[in-house]
């Protein structure tokens, strides 16, 4: 097995770990440099800065996931389209140095809509096989919580389909651009009996566009303090993701992969709702990318 260089290069940050022969993590970094802040042509650059001592041993194997594989990135890695397992990852890998250094496609579903609206993902992919790995498991419902949050179904270690939610981008956009923020201090711990409140109002009949009227008017009336309404305001936009899903269709734990912030949220909500769940952190991105180098015999 040749050692194995696993980059996710993201939006917002860059991370990367040395992997040893047996997948075990010898050495991380992260750096605040996302694709967003590397100028159009410097991306190589910027890799050997942070990792190109990594890649000195003449075997190193090096596997990028993330957004560095989109059309803002390095170099744009057309989508594998699902279903999807480590196989048809591996045939869509676009090699930047063949034989050493690749970056993963990410995936796309098509809708069943009128219109088979497509859905994406870059950099979750790895994390979903990664988690099922460190599961043991092949056929599993998975959720990633995030600024666009990813509802996946697995069937045979295939990812079958997905679905995106904007729910942490919608909060921003509530929370710090919108009349509602006027009321909101953010900089308060989660008040779990008001998020599961909202949970319960998100869950009933009524549109989101209304409930979340309610988040100014609570803090109007003082029914809700400044420090309450984010939790209140968090509890409608999950509890509206979680109204789009058949939660009674899981037998099986949920398996959650996330920051603990995050997947603690997801984790109150599908309690209280009688949904069992199990989560997993960013190590599901390291055992990921390296099951998919072992599986595809890269190494």
């Amino acid at each position: 097995m040749r050692p194995l260089i696993a980059i996710d290069w993201g939006t917002s940050s860059l991370r990367g770990a040395r992997l040893g022969r047996t997948g075990q993590v010898l050495e991380s970094r992260e750096f605040a440099r996302g694709i967003l802040t590397v100028p159009p042509g410097q991306f190589e650059a910027v890799f050997k800065e942070y990792f190109g001592d990594w890649m000195q041993a003449p075997d190193a194997l090096c596997l990028i996931s993330g957004m560095a594989g989109s059309r803002q990135g390095w170099q744009e890695a057309p989508y594998c389209p699902c279903p999807a397992g480590f196989f048809e990852l591996g045939q869509h890998l676009l090699w930047l140095q063949p034989g050493r250094m690749a970056l993963v496609p990410g995936l796309s579903y098509m809708g069943a809509d009128p219109l088979n609206t497509p859905d994406v993902m870059r950099g979750e992919e790895v994390q979903i096989f990664g988690a099922l790995q460190m599961a043991g498991r092949k056929n599993a419902t998975l959720v990633l919580p995030g600024t666009h949050s990813k509802w996946v179904q697995v069937q045979d270690a295939r990812v079958t389909q997905f679905q995106t939610f904007m729910t942490g981008e919608v909060f921003a956009l509530m929370s710090q651009h919108s009349i509602l923020g006027k009321s909101l201090d953010l900089n308060g711990a989660i008040d779990e009996a008001v998020f599961l409140q909202a949970i319960d109002r998100s869950l009933q009949a009524g549109s989101v566009l209304h409930h979340l009227f309610a988040v100014r008017t609570l803090g109007l009336f003082e029914r809700l303090s400044a420090t309450q309404l984010p939790s209140y305001l968090s509890g409608l936009l999950i509890g509206e993701e979680l109204r789009a899903q058949d939660l009674s269709a899981h037998s099986d734990p949920l398996i959650l992969i996330g920051s603990e912030a995050l997947t603690r949220r997801y984790t109150l909500a599908l309690q209280h709702l009688k949904v069992p769940c199990q989560s997993r952190g960013a190590e599901a991105t390291w055992t990921g990318l390296y099951a998919l180098a072992s599986s595809c015999e890269l190494s």
